[in-house]
């Protein structure tokens, strides 16, 4: 073989091995920005949690919190305010006769009306009401 053509095969080994080379040490440097970046992601998602989320947490202690308990307050004070105007009534033989001794007798009143029963809300008009069912 020719000496220049052993120079030319010996200069793109050379060219080649350099290039590997450049390419392994961009590698390197690529995984060390990546990992600082993630390293540098992780400082702040701690930050951010531990600033921002008990900050928020602290708010919702302070402010809200006690708003719920209030609304809880006067929703259990509304409940037992309307508990107070609910009551039942049993049928008689004057009012909702064909409702004795029936499984579907509701009798409770709800804003000063009275529910019967689911079929007939307001009461069957006579003695023998066809969905009548005993206990």
């Amino acid at each position: 073989m020719e000496e220049w053509q052993k120079d030319f095969f010996e200069m793109l080994e050379t060219a080649s091995r350099e290039v590997e080379k450049f390419f392994e040490e961009v590698g390197e440097e690529v995984a060390e920005v990546v990992e600082s970046f993630v390293e540098l992601s992780e400082e702040l998602a701690e930050e951010v949690q531990n600033n921002i989320f008990n900050g928020l947490e602290q708010f919702f202690n302070q402010l809200v919190e006690p708003v719920i308990d209030i609304y809880i307050e006067l929703e259990q004070e509304e409940v037992s305010q309307q508990e107070m105007f609910w009551h039942y009534s049993e049928p008689t033989a004057e009012k909702n006769p064909a409702c004795r001794g029936c499984q579907h007798y509701h009798g409770q009143y709800y804003g000063g009306n009275l529910l019967v029963c689911g079929m007939h809300p307001y009461g069957w008009d006579g003695e023998n009401c066809p969905d009548w069912e005993g206990y």
